[in-house]
């Protein structure tokens, strides 16, 4: 069981990175100079001797000690101030009806096309005209089903033109849009399911990378799932070379911190892609609360719809929903078993 001395080291070392991720979770004060930051503050780390912490402003300054002119810890730090702003931007992209030019985007917050395009691929993972491309794949992916014409189906997404799209359907879609209206008709998926100490694992893949990463006790009902999924689909077992895929994501499964790097094909609406990039950034060993990650990518009033997120996500332990806890410590449901939740988080805890 972690001791007192054990959380000050942790913060300790928060405070010596300049750990923009621990802003919020604690400040800590300076005795000789009578200031306290948060663990970001860019000032020169004081002695450790010198150095107390703190849960909060409040008890901060109840000891006695003034807020830092520097890092300013009663305000919001630049890492919330800039999530906020992008989760604006993200929002003007969605209504906009055809993908808002950068310089007007960063004009609209006051800042350089140069700062506003770092800023934004900084907290999304992807530069503010991909994030509008992944926008107008999620209208197409939806509206092509059932729409009368993939012609219209294209022009209702905001493509202004057939050949722009078509020019990248095979990207954004995974393949042409007729056999993607087709539910997917003859794509091509391969599979293959091995045996770790936490059951069965089901790895699939489409030529774009792995798509799905199922675990389950049951290696026919994990087939049924993917053949639900993708109905329409030529699902084909995989050779030893792709068995050696299922080898590696097992070796992460039983030793985390081996670290698990594989090409995919993630599909999911834009707002499913930054909570699960967010999750992707959750190092091993550490974990985050749904109010967390909310605020991580900007909304911090859509806990509910970061919960949904982290359940609609079907590549485990790629994708570590499972290092997302309630915001009191407990675990909350996951998609393959809270015992395997708890086992894998146990797992990469370890330090050995």
């Amino acid at each position: 069981m972690a001791t007192l001395k054990d959380a000050d080291d942790i913060r300790w070392q928060a405070v010596i990175a300049k750990d923009k991720d621990a802003d919020g979770q604690f400040f800590f004060s300076v005795r000789t100079t009578g200031v306290y930051c948060r663990p970001s503050c860019p000032a020169r780390p004081a002695r450790r001797e010198n150095v107390a912490f703190h849960r909060s402003c409040d008890a901060a300054e109840a000891a006695g000690f003034r807020a830092c002119k520097r890092c300013r810890p009663r305000e919001a730090s630049q890492s919330e101030r800039d999530a906020e702003m992008v989760a604006r931007a993200c929002d003007l992209i969605q209504k906009s009806e055809e993908p808002p030019r950068l310089a007007a985007l960063a004009a609209a917050f006051g800042l350089s096309a140069f700062h506003f395009h770092r800023v934004f691929k900084a907290s999304t993972g992807l530069t503010p005209k991909a994030y509008a491309d992944a926008h107008r794949s999620d209208r197409i992916r939806k509206s092509l089903p059932s729409s009368k014409t993939i012609t219209g189906a294209i022009y209702d997404a905001g493509f202004n033109s057939n050949g722009r799209f078509y020019a990248k359907s095979a990207q954004e879609l995974g393949m042409t849009p007729r056999r993607y209206r087709a539910g997917g008709d003859r794509t091509q998926i391969r599979f293959a399911i091995g045996e770790c100490s936490l059951g069965s694992i089901l790895v699939a893949a489409t030529e774009k990378g792995v798509c799905s990463i199922l675990m389950g006790s049951d290696p026919d009902a994990l087939v049924r799932q993917l053949q639900d999924r993708f109905s329409k689909a030529e699902l084909i077992g995989g050779d030893a070379a792709f068995e050696k895929l299922v080898a590696k994501v097992i070796g992460f499964v039983e030793q985390p911190r081996l670290g698990l790097d594989l090409p995919l094909d993630v599909q999911g609406t834009a707002f499913q892609q930054r909570v699960w990039r967010a999750l992707r950034k959750i190092a091993v060993g550490k974990t985050a609360s749904y109010g967390d990650i909310a605020a991580r990518i900007g909304q911090p009033n859509a806990i509910r719809a970061v919960a949904q997120a982290c359940a609609a996500n079907t590549l485990a332990v790629a994708i570590p929903c499972h290092r997302v806890i309630r915001t009191d410590g407990n675990l909350s449901g996951y998609r393959w078993g809270v015992q395997r939740k708890r086992a894998l988080l146990e797992r990469e805890s370890r330090h050995d």
